[in-house]
């Protein structure tokens, strides 16, 4: 009674199948680094402010 050795890593198919559930790349604009960059040139459009102010 032999058996056919199976490969571990599966067949094509299996692999065709996870190759197409990769996540697809983002090609859109970071939105949090959008948010962060305008945070941090409010914080220093205020501290500019201030110090006019200040003066």
């Amino acid at each position: 009674m032999s058996e056919t050795p199976q490969d571990p890593s599966g067949t094509t198919h299996q692999f065709q199948n996870f190759a197409a559930q990769a996540t697809p790349d983002k090609s859109g604009p970071n939105v949090a680094l959008i948010v962060g960059a305008l945070v941090v040139l409010a914080i220093v459009a205020v501290a500019a402010v201030a110090i006019v102010m200040a003066v």
